[in-house]
């Protein structure tokens, strides 16, 4: 597999970098990895990178995006936060590498059983920890109106899916420049969910 280039991250369209993505974690389900070189990809993106993704996942040790979407070094930025939440820092690091550096495609990244989303529903208050709760809640009353018997898997499965789409909104709605790159075509902004249980990503309507 060879190293991005700027060429070939020109080349890319947003609709063809997310079937990039679908498609390597197709092989990574299937334990079909792309055959790299790693040392050679150190030496060839040492003066320069082109990753065609921009990945805003959870910190969880099972959801590491270069393994779940078997891509290697230089092919996306990886942004870990747990609960998969945006905040300012998030905001400049997607602008960062869409406007500045080129990535075509903004994924954000939610799974199953995730602690954040728990904490969140559980309203544990912990620290600074509540500044990752308080902007995972702001979907929950909705969603307990919305589904008054939900059990506390169903619950949790409602609002994980809803924090996903909640990212994609801040992303868009917060960053003019992200907002700008999208309505002209530049970058797609999607999210999508892995399931901890069998290592399929499902990408989200919005």
């Amino acid at each position: 597999m060879r190293t991005l280039t700027k060429e070939m991250q020109n080349q890319i369209t947003p609709a063809s970098a997310v079937k990039l993505l679908k498609d390597g974690n197709q092989r990574f389900v299937n334990n079909l990895k792309m055959n790299r070189n790693l040392l050679q990809q150190v030496n060839e993106t040492s003066e320069s990178q082109h990753p065609f993704a921009v990945i805003v996942s959870c910190m969880d040790s099972r959801t590491s995006a270069e393994l779940i979407f078997d891509q290697g070094l230089g092919d996306v930025f990886s942004i870990r936060i747990a609960g998969n939440v945006v905040n300012e820092d998030i905001l400049g690091s997607a602008e960062f590498g869409c406007k500045v550096v080129g990535a075509k495609v903004i994924v954000v990244l939610g799974h199953t059983g995730c602690g954040a989303i728990k904490g969140a529903i559980a309203n544990v208050d912990l620290g600074h920890l509540h500044f990752i709760t308080h902007k995972v809640q702001r979907c929950i009353p909705a969603l307990k109106t919305k589904y008054p018997n939900a059990s506390e898997n169903d619950m949790c499965s409602h609002v994980t899916k809803e924090n996903i789409l909640l990212g994609v909104s801040d992303l868009k709605s917060r960053s003019s420049i992200l907002e700008d790159m999208e309505y002209k075509g530049e970058i797609k902004i999607v999210g999508a969910l892995y399931d901890i249980s069998t290592g399929v990503v499902e990408f989200l309507d919005s």
